[in-house]
């Protein structure tokens, strides 16, 4: 069991493709970072317009739901700013425009560490196939991390008509890791980060349900039952 304790995180950069996707893959840690005084920024790349059974429903109404529902989320987990990029649900894609996006927000915001989903994560067990925006946020996301972000000729242009410097992110936590290496210890956050979850009452259909399931599934089977632990699961690397 490892657990990386980074005392040199300033500012965080959640990067995730919907609403909620901050709270299920990282809420504990990101709860976490917070509270141990780093400034959190989450970047959606969409606003989960796809996501509702409700035949009445709209995209606009439902991005307006769901945005309102991850900045309350957000703002549980003691995150300081939400970005919606707005691309459509369930169609996203690495693009180069994407990249620069992702690339342009590193520069402006200049975070240490940048949390995303694990790219190569395509299913977990038999009974869940991983959601392909999941892997689509997570691939472009590192390529924006590196090299984007880090070389300068790299959309030149950001810095020739908007003056952002390139940026070298510290570290790299891979959320949802098919091969996890870190192990970070949410045991007094993971109340928050039920907490935080139950704002998305657009998606969650049972509340109760849902924070039982997080507290066993995070529950680290290798602590003692008199002192049991929590935990999030990363596949972490050290850039810079």
């Amino acid at each position: 069991m490892t657990e990386q304790i980074n005392n040199d995180i300033k500012r965080v950069m959640a990067i995730f493709a919907h609403p909620d996707d901050p709270e299920f893959f990282a809420g504990g840690t990101l709860a976490r970072w917070a509270a141990e005084g780093a400034q959190v920024t989450f970047v959606l790349a969409t606003s989960g317009d796809k996501g509702s059974e409700d035949p009445q429903m709209t995209h606009t109404r439902l991005i307006e739901i769901r945005e309102e529902e991850e900045r309350l989320a957000a703002k549980t987990l003691g995150a300081t700013e939400v970005i919606f990029l707005r691309q459509p649900d369930g169609e996203l894609m690495h693009t180069l425009a994407l990249r620069r996006e992702l690339t342009r927000l590193i520069r402006l915001k200049k975070p240490d560490l940048v949390v995303t989903c694990d790219p190569t994560a395509y299913w977990y067990g038999n009974t869940y196939i991983n959601h392909p925006d999941h892997r689509a946020i997570g691939d472009v996301t590192m390529a924006a991390v590196f090299p984007a972000a880090r070389d300068r000729l790299n959309f030149i242009e950001l810095e020739r008509d908007e003056g952002l410097e390139t940026h070298k992110v510290k570290y790299l936590y891979l959320a949802g890791a098919v091969e996890p290496t870190v192990y970070v210890d949410i045991s007094d956050y993971v109340e928050t980060k039920i907490a935080a979850l139950r704002e998305h009452k657009s998606q969650i259909k049972d509340m109760e349900a849902m924070a039982q399931r997080i507290r066993d599934n995070s529950l680290d089977t290798r602590s003692p039952h008199y002192a049991p632990r929590h935990i999030e699961a990363f596949r972490v690397f050290t850039l810079a």
